[in-house]
């Protein structure tokens, strides 16, 4: 199979999450100004709608091949971020039976390690670049 066939593939595998992410917070900003007041953060209505515009942008970005490096390197951080500050600690639910908060910590334990994985991959992007078909390569 040819590189830029790889190339692409791999690009739409990796924006695809980021971009129906973003978009779906649009849809539902308050889910995720909750997720990020939980965790301590300040200004989590404004932090959600900065998070819905960066997801989409930057996922965008990674599917056409635009600027992929940097767009890369930025998702990788955003992807070991909210695996450290979302993914890192047990879940204790209150009124949730101890299974159930078991349950749900082990699947937040599989976030936070899927997260590093796609940071993984977005570092290795950022290494191979975006391929011949893409706007950087018609940019050069």
């Amino acid at each position: 199979m040819s590189t830029n066939i790889i190339s692409l593939v791999a690009r739409i595998l990796l924006s695809a999450m980021f971009i129906m992410s973003g978009l779906m917070k649009f849809g539902d900003g308050g889910a995720t100004a909750g997720m990020i007041a939980q965790a301590g953060l300040p200004a989590a209505s404004v932090l959600a709608i900065l998070a819905a515009l960066f997801e989409t942008l930057a996922g965008l970005a990674i599917l056409v091949g635009f600027q992929t490096r940097i767009a890369s390197y930025l998702l990788a951080a955003f992807c070991v971020f909210t695996a450290l500050v979302f993914h890192s600690g047990p879940i204790a639910m209150p009124d949730f039976p101890e299974g159930a908060n078991a349950m749900l910590s082990m699947f937040n334990q599989i976030m936070m390690l899927k997260n590093l994985t796609i940071a993984g991959g977005f570092l290795a992007l950022s290494v191979a670049g975006a391929g011949a078909w893409s706007v950087d390569a018609r940019r050069k």
